[in-house]
């Protein structure tokens, strides 16, 4: 099969499309024939050799893939060959075929910041976002966010307690890390939630900490590669159980920025760390 390989950590560039060999699957786990994959940020950390895969995952790139079930280990019952799926994988998404644990694969995908606007307002939440173009705020506004601040001409910080009445908003879903983690903390209101999800303003920060203890304030953070199989099991779990049923009603679309094939991937990843997109990055495997 074709791979994208990292044949060395760097830029873009170091991304080669490859001859490789096909995985072998095991007792409880299904082959897929990838038709889609997507690229993420911790793709780019990957390549840059900060962000290695789990020990016994595919040593590609891609953390995610939607395709074709070709193979299914005697241990499978759900999937049987020819179901159209999508998976979470440690590994091996930029690829034609990946083996993935079967409680992993679901019959989908999305941007994280246009996923979270969508499912915020099917469950009836008032959405803030910042963004740092005008593009990007019209673009939010058109999925249903409420309060669109541009962080490059506002304090974010003093918006949101202008439209809070002084409270803060309850929960900061935050990819950015060090640079805002204390205007994050005074941007929420009590009992309020800070989850961190990435670290592209860095990843070391002084706060106060009188604020978190005043305020009652919970800081959580989240990877989503190093859970366990398990774990991974059960996110897919509650997923079908709780967001799906929106999506096939149509209440949640994923929003694609642009499509590459694979043989792209420099492009791709070049286009991701130049932040000009909104919604997902995708390649296109078959």
């Amino acid at each position: 099969m074709k791979a994208i390989v990292i044949t060395e950590a760097g830029g873009p560039e170091v991304l080669q499309l490859r001859e490789v060999e096909d995985p072998n699957i095991k007792d409880d786990e299904v082959l897929i024939r990838i038709a889609a994959t997507a690229v993420n940020r911790a793709d780019t950390l990957q390549r840059q050799g900060r962000h290695p895969p789990p020990k016994g995952d595919s040593e590609y790139p891609g953390l995610e893939c939607s395709g074709i079930v070709e193979a299914v280990g005697k241990n499978v019952h759900r999937w049987k060959i020819g179901d159209q799926v999508c998976a979470l994988v440690g590994g091996g998404g930029y690829a034609e075929k990946v083996a993935v644990p079967a409680a992993q694969v679901h019959g989908g995908s999305s941007g994280i910041g246009t996923f979270a606007i969508q499912l915020a307002k099917y469950h009836g939440i008032k959405v803030f976002i910042t963004a740092g173009s005008e593009e990007k705020l019209a673009a939010c506004k058109d999925l249903g966010a409420d309060v669109c601040i541009n962080y490059k001409t506002e304090d974010f910080v003093s918006r949101v307690k202008e439209e809070t009445g002084g409270k803060g908003v309850d929960v900061i879903l935050d990819n950015i890390g060090g640079s805002y983690l204390q205007r994050n903390l005074e941007s929420l209101n009590f009992d309020g939630r800070l989850f961190i999800i990435g670290f592209m303003g860095g990843s070391v920060a002084e706060i106060n900490l009188g604020s978190v203890l005043a305020k009652r304030l919970t800081v959580q953070a989240a990877g989503l590669r190093s859970r366990s199989p398990e774990n991974k099991a059960l996110i897919v779990s509650e997923v079908e159980k709780n967001v799906w049923p929106a999506i096939a009603a149509g209440k949640i679309k994923p929003v694609v920025y642009k499509y590459f094939p694979l043989g792209e991937a420099v492009e791709a990843h070049q286009l991701m760390e130049s932040s000009k997109h909104i919604g997902k990055i995708v390649l296109l495997v078959s």
